[in-house]
């Protein structure tokens, strides 16, 4: 064992990575390749097999991992009903003819939903965008591309994201600072987005616009999204409020949310039964649930074995320039761990400090800017990322395929990330 913890914290954590997309590869279910990849984690960094357990259990039992679980789930039966009562139909027939480019009809869907910061939300508009893709003659992955890339445009600063708001408080920076700097990353990822596609044949998708065509029947059919967006929103902000030590307010709210619209949607498409007791008995369900559980699991064995933390100082130790830290290190959590929050939460408390004791502190939205871009883009191209994994899984899409349009805008965006960052640099210096 001692042999093993002398083996760099990067090399083990790469390890354990490539025998998870190893498993995943070998059609192992992706809830068994995280949990076989968890224990891989415990053995490689040293953990007892009672502390391995220990951090198996706590990661279940967590509040934020059940109220994830159980959101997702509810995301999905909301989907089904959406489908299986009529209303997914309705609502694709009400919109078109208001638009006619396909490539905006294509991606209006996954970006709306993107609003809201839903745990597993490309579930949500991913039935939309293979209903409208149905005659635009994309592929699984084109539409799995689609469905996951629009769904995030706005993280980069949309100021209900964890991600964002534990950025400004680690950093203590102004949100709207953050907000003024970070929105033209949301056009840029659009622009990035429909490169990928260029070259998709989508003259058979082209919606004829109908004159004096009304946006009522389809506001009216987008009510259940509407609904979960501002009731989810409301009812997180009203019991953060009232209860200020809930860690699961907003999730709390999305729940009574999800379940409020459920019977709603069950209710206005007068769904029997029978419908209802195919929507709920879905072995899908249960499939899902398992694996964001154990998705979880994986996240809290990383914590618990301070896999990260070995990886940040190692960095440190050998020197790196203070650019290429806030660049890697972000970087490479984002895609260890798949979520913004994770990657802000444990490498924000390092960086941040460091930029101040190497006289950088004048800078620092800028070196915020670039870890955030930098991160994301981790994120981005996490396998691991529940948002990738879920809409992979709905379109029966593989990573290989998925990747491929996802290798170019991600390029692009860390390019643009890296020359924002001397631009904004560039302007702090010039106005302070």
């Amino acid at each position: 064992m001692s042999v093993v913890l002398n083996i760099p914290a990067i090399v083990r954590i790469l390890l354990v990575f490539a025998f998870v997309l190893f498993a995943i590869r070998k059609k192992v279910s992706l809830g068994n390749a995280f949990i076989m990849g968890s224990i891989l984690i415990g053995v490689l960094f040293g953990l007892k097999l009672t502390s391995m357990v220990d951090a198996v259990i706590a990661s279940i039992i967590m509040p934020k991992t059940l109220s994830l679980a159980v959101v997702v789930t509810l995301i999905l039966v909301l989907s089904s009903s959406l489908e299986l009562g009529g209303q997914m139909e309705r609502l694709l027939v009400n919109f078109r003819g208001l638009v006619s480019n396909p490539r905006l009809n294509l991606a209006i869907f996954p970006a709306l939903i993107g609003l809201l910061p839903m745990p597993g939300g490309a579930v949500f508009s991913a039935p939309m965008v293979k209903e409208l893709g149905n005659k635009s003659q994309l592929r699984p992955d084109q539409l799995s591309f689609i469905n996951y890339w629009y769904r995030h445009i706005w993280e980069y600063w949309w100021p209900l994201y964890p991600g964002i708001l534990l950025s400004v408080t680690l950093a203590e920076i102004n949100l709207w600072e953050i907000i003024m700097f970070m929105w033209p990353l949301t056009l840029a990822a659009v622009i990035f987005g429909s490169l990928s596609i260029k070259g998709a044949d989508l003259k058979h998708a082209r919606e004829k616009v109908k004159k004096g065509r009304s946006a009522a029947p389809f506001v009216r059919e987008l009510a259940p999204i509407l609904m979960v967006i501002l009731i989810g929103l409301g009812m997180g902000i009203l019991l953060s409020r009232i209860f200020p030590d809930l860690d699961i307010a907003k999730e709390t709210g999305l729940i009574i949310a999800l379940v409020i619209t459920i019977g709603y949607v069950w209710h206005q498409n007068g769904m029997t039964k029978d419908t209802i007791r195919t929507v709920i008995i879905d072995p899908h369900l249960v499939k899902m649930f398992y694996m964001v559980i154990a998705i979880l699991i994986f996240k809290g064995m990383l914590e618990d074995s301070h896999a990260v933390q070995a990886i940040s100082r190692e960095f440190m130790e050998l020197s790196v320039p203070l650019i290429l830290i806030a660049v890697l290190v972000p970087l490479i959590v984002g895609g260890i761990t798949g979520i913004t929050i994770a990657f802000v939460g444990s490498t924000f408390p390092i960086i941040i400090p460091l930029v101040y004791s190497m006289g950088e502190g004048s800078f620092i939205l800028a070196y915020v800017i670039l870890a955030l871009i930098s991160g994301f883009v981790g994120v981005l191209l996490s396998p691991l990322h529940l948002c990738l994994l879920l809409t992979n899984q709905y379109f029966d899409a593989t990573f290989g395929r998925v990747y491929r349009h996802l290798v170019l805008p991600c390029l692009l965006l860390f390019a643009t990330g890296i020359g924002y960052f001397f631009a904004v640099r560039w302007m702090i210096g010039r106005l302070f």
